[in-house]
């Protein structure tokens, strides 16, 4: 089950003398821009100052704000030498952008070939990319990894669901690549179409892109019958393909070869111990026209460093456990939406959809999650429904610590989206 087998078993011992001659050749590299030749001259750094990777920590944090306003500027090769750009959605301010050379579309088509293999994608399958073309790193990423490993691929892009259904069961497609949110959603679809997808082929999908918790995994893998594996990137360290789960499901392996991964405190700033949930930084080992130095990813989540059964013995991540931009602070109390995701999919009442809205009332702010109940349900006496709100509103007092108002809706009468989940709206002032 691997995909370059003398990589991905490196020994600690190794691993760390592999990291520390790439990242000389990445300070090397970067110090041709003007960027991080001048940050690297002003921190006294250069290649030879490296003895231990830990020296990486002399090297100044690059902000996010700092990549929107300078990324032009962290170019080491001649405009010329650039054959495409991604940039982020832009969910949490101005879109960044990333350029590519040739060489660094190749190492990452790679990446994402020896993900999709340690999962057991092979030349026979046929993948259904379900994520948007485009600027977004997700869709093109994808692509070109299964690709480069062989499979038949259709890039059918994300939205039309009954178009997707249709090239689902036309093509026999056994691997897909589907927002987890969205995954849900077409579940309407199946329904409305009378098709059960565990009638399909289907035995591989591969979710991320947004946060979710572990009982939104199980609800996809019992409704489509198939295994879904966890997938890590960011479109600042190249896209998918910076981590991603193995066979065994237990975190997802740090491709240590091309990044390399710090979690720290994201107040202190120093690094955080195995288990405890930190933000990532990550520092490009391979890229050859815009390495990125300790990026500070506002992502956070913890570390395992112990042996995986897998064979495999790099670090491993949790799920990403929220950002440290997508906090929610109410009444002193800081919530991730993840948490309240958590809670409610573990509840079998509970349906594929759910809003939480924030609300100014007189002077204290209200949280108000509305959540879709299963149509069976729905129908129950009054007395279960009241018993329901009652019960869901107690599991969330007990994770977040505050106490919101539940309001049950009926199935399907939120606002759905074929692409990322808007789970919180925030009403109030600013």
């Amino acid at each position: 089950m691997f995909w370059q087998k003398e990589i991905e078993t490196l020994t600690a011992d190794d691993l760390n003398k592999l990291q520390l001659e790439r990242l000389r050749q990445t300070v090397a590299r970067a110090a041709l821009s003007p960027f991080y030749g001048d940050r690297l001259r002003q921190a006294g750094v250069n290649p030879d100052s490296l003895q231990t990777v830990a020296d990486i920590r002399r090297i100044p944090f690059t902000t996010k704000d700092e990549l929107r306003t300078n990324s032009r500027q962290m170019l080491t090769v001649p405009l010329s030498d650039i054959i495409r750009l991604h940039a982020s959605s832009g969910t949490t301010g101005q879109a960044t952008v990333i350029y590519y050379t040739r060489t660094d579309i190749e190492l990452w088509a790679d990446l994402v070939a020896r993900s999709l293999y340690m999962t057991g994608m092979r030349p026979e399958d046929v993948f259904q990319n379900m994520m948007g073309y485009g600027l977004f790193t997700g869709g093109l990423g994808f692509h070109y990894g299964a690709e480069r490993l062989g499979a038949l691929t259709i890039p059918a892009g994300a939205g039309n669901s009954k178009r997707q259904v249709q090239l689902l069961q036309q093509f026999e497609t056994t691997a897909i690549h589907i927002i987890p949110s969205y995954a849900l959603v077409l579940l309407n679809t199946f329904a409305a179409l009378n098709v059960d997808p565990r009638d399909l082929p289907l035995r591989l999908a591969y979710i991320g892109a947004e946060p979710y918790s572990e009982a939104i995994r199980r609800r996809i893998e019992e409704a489509y019958g198939l295994k879904a594996y966890n997938c890590y990137g960011l479109s600042e360290m190249n896209g998918p393909g910076v981590a991603f789960e193995c066979l065994e499901q237990n975190g997802s392996h740090v491709w240590e070869d091309s990044f390399l991964l710090e979690v720290i405190d994201p107040e202190t700033l120093e690094p955080a111990p195995p288990g405890v949930v930190g933000e990532l930084v990550f520092t490009n080992l391979t890229r050859q026209g815009m390495p990125l130095l300790r990026y500070r990813s506002r992502d956070l989540a913890s570390y395992d460093d112990r042996p995986c059964p897998c064979g495999r013995n790099s670090r491993r991540l949790s799920r990403i456990q929220g950002r440290t931009d997508d906090m929610i602070i109410l009444k002193g109390v800081n919530i991730f939406p993840v948490q309240i995701d958590r809670v409610l999919m573990e509840l079998p009442e509970v349906g594929s959809n759910y809003l939480v809205e924030l609300r100014q009332e007189g002077a204290t702010d209200q949280m108000i999650v509305k959540v879709e109940i299963k149509q069976e349900y729905f129908q129950e006496e009054l007395t279960f429904l009241k018993g329901l709100q009652k019960r869901i509103t107690d599991a969330l007092k007990s994770e977040l610590l505050l106490t919101p108002r539940v309001e049950l809706v009926e199935h399907n009468s939120l606002p759905q989206t074929e692409g990322k989940a808007v789970r919180v709206v925030d009403y109030r002032q600013k």
